[in-house]
């Protein structure tokens, strides 16, 4: 039996590989492109439904204005684009599959510029074009199915340890795969973003200054090992690194 669940499990991996843009990594991707830009339609348009959206014209252009230019660079004709400023102190920004983007004025108070604004919207962007939403649902299911494996193997040789051999998954996986798994994400986004930033024309040195900000802005942040994002400072040198390779 274990060997059937193992096989299947092995076929389901080699029929669903991917690569990201940009870095090439290879991806497990469960979800087609077409049903998972379906599902971020569906709950962008439930969002907007109940949040507030900013009436400020000047801003809410300046958005849309940065959104197409890096929305043409992206030379993603499949996505239906939309850009929204969102009335909302949350210093945040994301991404619907499919292209649908918000920003919220809260952290427009950290972008000095533009360019900086680019910084964030080309990272949001970027988790999109590099499909990490549908990535990271794939792998919770790849992680489901071999806990459940493992019980079925535990229930008939050693039904007593199965109990501790959960509790020591679910944090082994919480701490060990699921949140590095979400810091390289942002990690790659970040890489993606620049490349992104730079084909639009967009000053690509002025990212670091952005997570600057946010550094001097949020100086108690977690450690990064308990957190699905990576350390500004780390961020800082990645994407540092970024911009010499693609000055050399």
């Amino acid at each position: 039996m274990r060997y059937i669940y193992l096989a299947l499990i092995g076929f389901l991996l080699a029929g669903c590989m991917g690569q990201a843009p940009v870095t090439g990594r290879s991806q497990v991707v469960f979800m087609s492109a077409d049903e998972e830009n379906a599902v971020g339609a569906k709950g962008y348009h439930e969002f907007l439904q109940t949040a507030k959206i900013s009436t400020d014209k000047v801003q809410t252009q300046r958005v849309k204005r940065i959104g197409e230019r890096i929305a043409k660079a992206a030379n993603r004709p499949d996505f239906n684009w939309e850009f929204n400023l969102i009335d909302d102190p949350q210093v945040n920004a994301w991404c619907m599959p499919g292209g649908k983007v918000v920003v919220y004025t809260g952290i427009l108070k950290m972008a000095k510029n533009d360019d900086q604004l680019a910084t964030v919207m080309s990272h949001e962007v970027s988790h999109a074009l590099a499909r990490h939403g549908a990535e990271r649902m794939s792998h919770q299911e790849i992680s489901s199915g071999v806990q459940q494996v493992a019980n079925i193997l535990l229930g008939a040789t050693a039904p007593e340890y199965t109990n501790a051999f959960n509790l020591a998954y679910g944090v082994g996986t919480q701490y060990g795969v699921m949140l590095p798994y979400g810091r390289n994400h942002e990690y790659e986004a970040d890489e993606i973003g620049i490349h992104l930033m730079q084909k639009a024309g967009y000053n690509i040195h002025e990212a670091p200054k952005f997570w600057q900000n946010m550094k001097a802005a949020n100086p108690n942040a977690p450690m990064e090992f308990l957190s699905t994002h990576p350390s500004d400072d780390n961020r800082i040198k990645k994407i540092s690194q970024t911009i010499q390779s693609i000055e050399k």
